[in-house]
């Protein structure tokens, strides 16, 4: 097999993944939508929404937590995103060892 040729199909690749990661807008929500934060395709925080109601001045832990599970679910949203979108990217390489 040519090096240059898969070199070339591995920038190819890599360029692809760049592009969908900061194309890619997800949102992770908690507490009912209280807590809203959209993430790109790289897992950065792009924006966040906090509902007044989520706000506790009593109770700050509360929305510490929905925060954490509000980027969780967005982090793995990211994933079954990027893994949809990257699944057919890789399938003609057939390289041991990595996964597509």
């Amino acid at each position: 097999m040519d090096m240059r040729f898969l070199m070339r199909q591995a920038q190819a690749m890599q360029a692809k993944l760049q592009e969908a990661q900061a194309s890619l807008r997800v949102d992770g929500t908690a507490g009912g939508e209280s807590v809203k934060i959209t993430l790109n395709g790289a897992k950065e925080v792009v924006a966040v929404k906090i509902a007044k109601e989520a706000m506790d001045p009593e109770d700050p832990s509360m929305l510490e937590d929905l925060i954490a599970a509000a980027f969780k679910d967005g982090a793995a949203k990211v994933d079954e995103a990027m893994k949809d979108q990257m699944g057919g990217m890789g399938g003609g390489l057939n390289l041991p060892g990595i996964k597509f």
